[in-house]
């Protein structure tokens, strides 16, 4: 259908790689072209907190503080899992692949296309739904991130102009390539979102708590359950792990460094929510962005600007493989001139940047998207799939990645994944997505569609002293 792969090029890509290792000359390919497992690493890492660090406070006052950290604990390792089992399944295509002889040299795999090739067409359809609107929507919340942010340094703009001029500046993503090219600002990414966790951190213990602070939760089960999805969306940054895998020079040594960027994100994730939350209790209820409690100074600008460029890269991260969908839908995935494929991409930015002017709801749409799309995407399908795949004994027998050394059988293997099917289903996406939407829909009745400044604090004239709520 539409895959085009050159079938008589057989290049035998072992080659290819040592030769991709020994040209490291020159400082452009240093910064540019990544493939190591350490690319790996931060491409994932970086990928994984971006601006959910902001809204982890204010899930945390809804869940309350011991769900809180249980929930982190409990989604960071069942997204490792997932990941894993991700990665065993694009090994297992590719090698059947390259036993038919089919060269990717020109050719980007992506996850729907394992699905095809392991499971079949419905399995492709389901794949590409799924992971092209969770991208698209991940790619709006970047934006509305955006404006969200820039609106705590500069309120002169309201939040809806500054996602204009947002939306503009992303549109430039279409000119990067592929995630080989990710090298240097996964590095930065990771860089950024650093700083900005121990600057929470720090800024919150240092201001101490609010007087007569309160943490009452959990309170409701709708807050509950939608503290509860944003956190499984925190850990279910990995619509993009095929294509990460793809861009390495051996993608089988994928198989724990999710697991190990995940380690790395709790040291980042787990201090800043605990004591923000832990300051400001049940004010975070109301503030979905956590920037906007922390006392403006110097630090809190510069982590501001910091998640501002770390936005723009991670709009390139979920933008790009929907590049690719695009390029192929439009037979455009071979061409080689770096302009013309950008022209070509530009109808993937406009959806995006009219559907962040309609929803600029910050906190609440990441848990709506948590529960309806990143439980499939990212928990329910590579599960299924990965237990389909392996169903006949056959397959168990001749499969290209062996269990690993503490699975001791199969049996196990299916027992994990099975839960993992059940539990993200009535819990992700049965009571999130009760839950986010119920909250969603309540922000639509309270602030509108195309709101132009989505939890703005009203203006008071200079004279006034802030006023204690």
């Amino acid at each position: 259908m539409m895959s085009s792969l050159n079938e008589t090029t057989e290049v035998n890509e072992e080659r290819e790689e040592e030769r991709g290792e020994s040209s490291t000359s020159g400082f452009k390919n240093f910064l540019w072209h990544g493939g190591s497992v350490y690319d790996a690493w931060f491409s994932c890492a970086s990928n994984q907190v971006a601006q959910v660090l902001l809204t982890l406070p204010y899930s945390f006052s809804q869940l309350g503080m011991i769900s809180g950290i249980v929930f982190q604990i409990f989604y960071g390792l069942l997204g490792s899992w997932t990941a894993y089992l991700i990665s065993i399944l694009y090994v297992e295509y590719r090698s059947r692949k390259e036993k038919e002889n089919v060269s990717f040299k020109n050719h980007v795999i992506q996850w729907f296309e394992v699905l095809e090739g392991l499971l079949g067409p419905y399995w492709k359809a389901i794949g590409l739904a799924f992971n092209c609107t969770f991208l698209l929507f991940g790619s709006v919340i970047q934006l509305i991130a955006c404006a969200s942010n820039i609106y705590y340094i500069n309120d002169h703009l309201d939040k809806r102009t500054w996602t204009y001029i947002f939306g503009a500046c992303c549109a430039t993503t279409v000119f990067i390539p592929s995630f080989h090219n990710y090298r240097i600002w996964s590095f930065l990414g990771l860089g950024m979102t650093t700083y900005t966790a121990w600057y929470m951190t720090i800024a919150a213990l240092v201001h101490g708590q609010v007087e007569n602070v309160v943490h009452s939760g959990p309170k409701k089960m709708v807050w509950y359950f939608t503290g509860a999805t944003n956190i499984l969306y925190t850990f279910g940054g990995h619509a993009v792990t095929v294509e990460i895998m793809h861009a390495m020079w051996k993608p089988q040594k994928f198989k724990a460094i999710y697991f190990f960027a995940t380690l790395y994100v709790f040291t980042l994730t787990l201090p800043s929510a605990i004591a923000v939350y832990w300051a400001f209790g049940d004010q975070l209820l109301d503030h979905s962005n956590a920037f906007s409690l922390l006392p403006r100074n110097a630090w809190r600008d510069a982590g501001v600007v910091l998640m501002l460029i770390h936005q723009f890269i991670t709009f390139g991260f979920a933008c790009t493989p929907l590049y690719f969908v695009w390029e192929k839908v439009i037979g455009m995935h071979d061409t080689k001139s770096i302009f013309l494929r950008a022209l070509a991409r530009l109808p993937v930015v406009i959806p995006i940047w009219f559907l962040a002017i309609i929803f600029p709801f910050f906190g609440p749409i990441n848990s709506a998207v948590g529960a309806l799309l990143v439980s499939f995407t990212v928990y329910i399908i590579p599960a299924s799939a990965h237990m389909l795949t392996y169903r006949s004994a056959s397959a168990r027998q001749n499969a290209a990645e062996k269990l690993p050394k503490f699975m001791p059988n199969w049996t196990l293997m299916y027992v994990i994944n099975a839960f993992v099917v059940i539990w993200v289903s009535i819990v992700g996406f049965g009571f999130g997505g009760w839950a986010s939407m119920t909250n969603f829909i309540k922000q639509v009745d309270t602030f509108g569609l195309f709101a132009k400044c989505y939890q703005c604090p009203p203006k008071l004239p200079p004279s006034n002293h802030t006023m204690h709520h």
